[in-house]
C-alpha cells in the first residue's frame, strides 16, 4: 500500500480530506499518493504568509542565507534518492534527473550568496543640481508582497527551486504550487525547508488542483505571480489579474543555427552531437530544447546525415536505467499529441528521416526535413523529441528564419566568427543567444526569459529577487557631502 505524502502548510506538515495518486509515465505504477489541501487550509496558508511578510522582510540576511545553505547541502546529500523520485514521477532518465538535482543545489547556493549581498543600498548625490544641495538619495529594495509560485512538470525540482530560493533570499513569503503530475519533488523541498529556522508562514508547498487555482490567482494578498508553463495558461493568468505583477516563463521552439564557417568535420560532429542530445533530453520536454535546425546550404549536406546518425544513437527506454538518454513523455496523451503533429507534417509533404513511432507514452526521437511553414509542428512548441532541419542561404536568411516565429526564448548559433556572434546578438529576437552551442544551455545564475510570446520578465536567482521586490528611495537632507 502506498503511504500518503503530506503537504506543507505554513512550515508544518499536514494532510487534507482527499488524496490523488502520482503515476509513472513509463510503466503506470503508482509512485505515491499526495494529500490535497482543503479550501480552509489554502486560506490558512495565504493568511499566514500575508501576516508574516513584515517579519520575514526584516529577518537578518545571515538567517536566510543559512537556511538556503542548509537546503543546498541536504539536496546534495540526498541526490540519488531525489533523482530516483524525479525519474519515477516525471519519466525523466535518471542521468538527467541527477543533473537536475545538481542544478537545484546550485540554485540554493547562489541564493544564499545573493541573500548576503542583497540590498546593500545604492547612494546617489543629489547636489548635481542646485536644488539638491546637501541631499543624498539612498535606494534599497523591498518586497512587493507574497509570491504565488506556479511550477511545471518538466523540471519538477529545479523549477520549484527557481521560485522558492530567490523568494527566501529576498525575504519574501512564498506559496509554491507544484505541477499536479509531479508534486513529490516539490514536496521534498518542504522537508528540507522545515529543517531550517525560517519564520512559520514564510513558505508553504500546496499541491492545489488546477481547477481550484483561479481563486488563489485572484487573491489580492498575493500580488506577485511567478508562473512557468504553457503560453495559453500563462497569458490567461496575466489577463485575469492585470494589476498584479506577473513573471511568465513560457514556451519556445528553439532554433540552432549552423553558419557557413562552422564547417570542419570536427565542427559538424560537435554540432550534430549537441543538437541530437538536446533535441531529445528530457524527452524534448524543455522550453529550450532544439526544435529547429537552420543550416547554411554550404554545410547542410554534410551536417544532415550526422544529425540523423546522432539522433538514432540516442538510447531510449527505461528511465531508471543510467544508460537511457530518452525516456517517455509525461503522459500518453502528450505522446499522442506529438504523434498527430508529426503525422500532419508528413501528410503535408514533410520528409521523415528517422523516428515517427509511438509506443504508449514514449515517442521515438524524430528528424524531419521539408516541413511546410504552416503546419502545427512548424508554428508551435512541440515539447517532444522531434527535430526539423532547414537549408538556408547565408546568415541573413538564417537569422530571419529564427525570427519567423511567435516565440523568442533562446537561440544557438554555431560559428567561430566573433562579428557574427555580435550580429546574432543584435538581430535575433530572443531572450538569450548561445554561441557555439545549442539554445538549450542555461546557467541558473544568468538572466533567463524570453521575448515575444515566450514570456515576460526574467528568472535566474538575482533577477528573480529583483522581480519580487521594488525600489524605494530615501532622501537625506542637510548633509555635508
Amino acid at each position: 500500500m502506498t503511504s500518503t505524502t503530506a503537504f506543507w502548510l505554513a512550515g508544518r506538515q499536514v494532510t487534507g480530506e482527499d488524496t490523488f495518486d502520482v503515476t509513472s509515465p513509463w510503466d503506470g505504477r503508482t509512485v505515491g499518493s499526495v494529500a490535497v489541501p482543503t479550501d480552509a487550509q489554502i486560506e490558512e496558508a495565504v493568511a499566514a504568509a500575508y501576516a508574516v511578510r513584515e517579519e520575514f522582510a526584516a529577518t537578518p540576511a545571515h538567517v536566510r542565507a543559512a537556511a538556503l545553505d542548509h537546503v543546498a547541502r541536504r539536496l546534495a546529500e540526498r541526490t540519488e534518492e531525489i533523482a530516483q523520485l524525479i525519474s519515477a514521477e516525471n519519466g525523466k532518465p535518471v542521468k538527467w534527473a541527477r543533473g537536475e538535482v545538481g542544478r537545484a543545489v546550485s540554485v540554493f547556493r547562489f541564493a544564499s550568496e545573493e541573500a548576503r549581498r542583497f540590498n546593500g543600498g545604492d547612494a546617489q548625490r543629489l547636489d548635481t543640481d542646485a536644488g539638491g544641495q546637501g541631499r543624498l538619495a539612498l535606494t534599497r529594495r523591498f518586497p512587493k508582497g507574497v509570491v504565488l509560485g506556479i511550477a511545471p512538470f518538466n523540471f519538477p525540482l529545479n523549477l520549484c527551486a527557481h521560485k522558492v530560493a530567490p523568494a527566501i533570499a529576498a525575504g519574501v513569503p512564498i506559496i509554491l504550487k507544484p505541477a499536479p503530475a509531479t508534486p513529490l519533488s516539490g514536496l521534498v523541498l518542504g522537508e528540507l525547508l522545515a529543517e531550517t529556522e525560517l519564520p512559520a508562514g514564510s513558505w508553504s508547498v500546496l499541491p492545489v488542483p488546477n481547477d481550484r487555482m483561479p481563486a488563489l490567482v485572484q487573491d489580492e494578498r498575493l500580488p506577485v505571480i511567478s508562473f512557468t508553463g504553457s503560453e495559453k495558461v500563462g497569458y490567461a493568468i496575466m489577463d485575469s489579474v492585470p494589476r498584479k505583477h506577473c513573471t511568465l516563463e513560457l514556451g519556445g521552439n528553439g532554433a540552432a543555427v549552423v553558419l557557413a564557417d562552422f564547417a570542419s568535420d570536427e565542427d559538424l560532429d560537435w554540432a550534430a552531437t549537441r543538437i541530437a542530445t538536446f533535441s531529445n533530453y528530457q524527452g524534448g520536454q524543455s522550453c529550450i530544447s532544439v526544435q529547429r535546425v537552420i543550416a547554411d546550404a554550404s554545410v547542410y549536406d554534410r551536417l544532415l546525415p550526422r544529425i540523423v546518425a546522432a539522433v538514432e544513437a540516442q538510447v531510449t527506454g527505461d528511465p531508471s536505467d543510467s544508460a537511457t538518454d530518452v525516456g517517455p513523455l509525461v503522459s500518453e496523451d502528450a505522446a499522442k499529441r506529438v504523434e498527430s503533429w508529426v503525422q500532419e507534417a508528413v501528410e503535408a509533404g514533410a520528409t521523415l528521416l528517422t523516428g515517427g513511432k509511438r509506443e504508449g507514452a514514449s515517442y521515438a526521437p524524430t528528424v524531419l526535413t521539408d516541413v511546410p511553414a504552416d503546419v502545427t509542428l512548424a508554428c508551435e512548441e512541440v515539447f517532444g523529441p522531434v527535430l526539423t532541419v532547414t537549408r538556408v542561404d547565408g546568415e541573413a536568411e538564417a537569422f530571419a528564419a529564427v525570427n519567423d516565429s511567435k516565440y523568442g526564448l533562446q537561440a544557438g548559433v554555431f560559428t567561430h566568427d566573433l562579428q557574427a556572434a555580435f550580429r546574432a546578438h543584435r538581430a535575433l529576437e530572443v531572450g538569450g543567444v548561445i554561441i557555439g552551442d545549442v539554445p538549450s544551455y542555461r546557467a541558473d545564475q544568468m538572466p533567463y526569459g524570453g521575448a515575444k510570446q515566450s514570456g515576460v520578465g526574467r528568472e535566474g536567482v538575482r533577477f528573480a529577487m529583483e522581480d519580487y521586490t521594488y525600489e524605494r528611495v530615501l532622501v537625506l537632507t542637510g548633509l555635508a557631502l
